[in-house]
């Protein structure tokens, strides 16, 4: 009798479960990919809410560190203590509601989800760090998502309003990403809420923005080897590159990651409009604005620039005789009337940079008193030529004119300021003739440190002859040379 080969029978069963369980039987279920609107178990806050509990808990912070938000001598104080402070949010049961504006399909986000209080003209924002990358496979640009607060923190990482685990505000874990952030079906236009760059709210970082008639420098942009995003040797982490503002000279840093895809494009040569999130540097120091995509750009052709004017040098001015003190104010400035440089532009200032940089004169403040200051120390340019041009002056309505200002020379490592007149200047765009006024002696100050505001006139100006004169303060420091600090204040010029 043949012994039975049991092996080859249970071979034989298995084929046979295998061969019917390969029928093709198109009765399957197709996943189901459709958002659906979430069902909340708590109540939403919107994104203004929510930074309000924040800062009035900050509030209640500085005010039992003895810091007044009112007193400009705390305010480096107040900074320092931002940074360290969180607001714990694990007993809020609540959800914070806003719009995705940060897409990083790019490269140029990284596991972090900006989203903002409203689709049209957002005015708040915050950051939500989380563990995931990618995230535009799941969150849509203008889609309206839902963060679960419970469990989380809020504060300042280096100057950015953001929502973290735990007080170092670390990532929310990708195994917990859907346990608190939801998506709604909903998805708006953004509408970006246009600024200026001479007058920035830092309210709005954090929010989709758009910045109207700007440009890269010429120095970037223009020649046979125009710079990139972000592809060049010197790059680190991050591309900066300088916009500058066609309408009030302003200035923002654009910053572009090194792992973007779009690091290695040249920047455009044009001039037009620009969309972006607003943020800070790395140092939460400096404004930067940062593009989901170069499409956020949109630039017309090199004809649309608004590269200023040359500056033509005139013989310099010398009106000899001795100046003869003038009874009638014919200008005078103390500065005590702005709080920034926008202020100082809007008033007929003109700040400019002729040497291809974007360092310019600025308005600053010490013991309430107002003053514009010139310095080229941490400007990281070294061929500085900034110049501060007055509103037109009347010299045709008076005689025997004299001008009579201040300085305070600080750091003094050399003279690199200069006063000039032109009566020919209209605006950045156009050319001018410019002379030096010979006659100006520029006082000298202390090598290392701060010294005090000297007069630097009387100045005979009485040849001088036109209708609408400027009068220009030059700065010609260097980072890598003279620094000297200048600070500038009541400027006068009077007449008979």
């Amino acid at each position: 009798m043949k012994a039975i080969n049991f092996n080859k029978i249970i071979l034989l069963l298995l084929g046979l479960v295998v061969f019917n369980a390969c029928v093709e039987d198109d009765d399957f279920d197709t996943p189901n990919t459709t958002v659906i609107e979430p069902t909340l178990d708590a109540p939403v806050i919107s994104v203004d809410q929510l930074i309000d509990l924040y800062e009035q808990d900050f509030l209640a912070f500085i005010d039992d560190l003895g810091l007044d938000p009112n007193n400009p001598g705390d305010s480096f104080a107040i900074e320092n203590a931002r940074e360290g402070f969180r607001y714990s949010l694990e007993n809020d049961n609540n959800y914070v509601n806003g719009y995705v504006v940060s897409i990083d399909e790019a490269g140029n986000w990284f596991e972090e989800l900006i989203i903002q209080n409203r689709a049209d003209q957002g005015s708040a924002g915050v950051r939500v760090m989380i563990d995931v990358n990618p995230l535009f496979v799941r969150y849509q640009f203008g889609q309206l998502v839902y963060v679960k607060v419970t469990g989380l923190f809020i504060g300042s990482s280096n100057g950015v309003i953001t929502l973290g685990k735990t007080e170092g505000l670390e990532k929310i874990p990708s195994a917990q990403e859907q346990d608190f952030i939801l998506r709604s079906p909903q998805v708006e236009e953004i509408v970006p809420t246009e600024i200026s760059l001479s007058n920035i709210d830092a309210a709005l970082e954090n929010v989709y923005v758009r910045i109207n008639n700007v440009q890269f420098g010429a120095n970037l942009v223009l020649g046979s080897d125009p710079i990139s995003f972000a592809g060049e040797q010197q790059d680190e982490f991050d591309g900066e590159r300088i916009l500058e503002s066609c309408d009030d000279g302003g200035t923002i840093i654009l910053s572009t990651s090194t792992f973007a895809d779009f690091k290695s494009l040249p920047l455009p040569n044009g001039q037009g409009s620009l969309n972006g999130i607003l943020t800070n540097d790395f140092f939460g120091e400096v404004f930067n604005i940062v593009i989901n995509s170069p499409e956020d750009i949109d630039f017309g052709g090199i004809e649309n620039r608004c590269d200023p004017g040359e500056f033509f040098f005139d013989a310099n001015i010398d009106c000899d005789d001795t100046p003869v003190m003038g009874g009638s104010s014919v200008f005078s400035e103390n500065f005590e009337a702005y709080d920034d440089a926008g202020e100082l532009i809007a008033a007929g200032w003109t700040l400019i940079n002729i040497g291809g940089g974007s360092y310019t004169w600025g308005l600053d403040e010490f013991s309430n008193n107002n003053y514009v200051i010139g310095n080229g120390f941490n400007s990281d340019e070294d061929d500085i030529d900034t110049w501060l041009i007055s509103p037109p002056i009347d010299f045709d309505g008076t005689s025997e004119d004299v001008l009579n200002f201040e300085v305070q020379t600080n750091f003094d490592g050399g003279e690199v300021m200069s006063v000039y007149v032109s009566t020919n200047f209209v605006d950045i765009e156009s050319d001018s003739n410019w002379s030096l006024l010979q006659d100006v002696v520029i006082p000298s100050g202390p090598s290392g440190g701060f010294g005090t505001f000297q007069d630097a006139g009387p100045v005979n100006t009485s040849c001088i002859n036109g209708s609408a004169v400027r009068l220009a303060f030059r700065y010609t420091g260097s980072d890598s040379g003279i620094t000297t600090r200048y600070h500038v204040d009541n400027i006068e010029i009077t007449g008979n």
